[in-house]
């Protein structure tokens, strides 16, 4: 086998139709468009959502809800993860930039800490945010829990 002699697969290749080639090609006349209407004209393009005439799904289905402007999303971490970092880096403070370079958040994510799992190693922690339950464990090893 080499460059001269490559071809595609038996049957993976098909032709393209040949479309308002006369009356004998069986796809002459109308084209494969039918008789009259939008999508026989040159130039047509469907808009998007566009149901025939039909009242499109976005318009049949009444609004709800609202998003508040105001929400601050923030990226949950739990104790154990900290635990976790603290082990596997031997760290003793820890702070929004370790999460980056852990690939736990980007740059612009919010953090709050979480007291899901045990921790067993003092740590000082700075974050946008801690649960109740986070704080007391952090604290209760004599570490701090800093709000950034």
């Amino acid at each position: 086998m080499n460059l001269s002699n490559l071809k595609p697969a038996k049957g993976s290749i098909r032709k393209s139709k040949r479309i308002g080639r006369g009356q004998g090609s069986g796809r002459g006349g109308t084209s494969t468009k039918g008789h009259k209407g939008h999508q026989s004209r040159s130039g047509y393009s469907r808009k998007t959502g566009f149901e025939g005439g039909q009242m499109p799904l976005q318009r049949r289905v009444p609004k709800f809800g609202f998003s508040n402007i105001n929400r601050k999303e923030y990226k949950a971490i739990n104790i154990s993860t900290l635990q976790s970092l603290a082990d596997s880096k031997k760290l003793t403070s820890i702070d929004v930039n370790t999460f980056i370079d852990a690939g736990l958040i980007a740059k612009k994510d919010l953090v709050k800490i979480l007291g899901n799992g045990t921790l067993t190693s003092r740590l000082d922690v700075k974050a946008h945010a801690f649960s109740k339950s986070a704080r007391e464990a952090i604290e209760k090893l004599q570490g701090t829990a800093t709000i950034i």
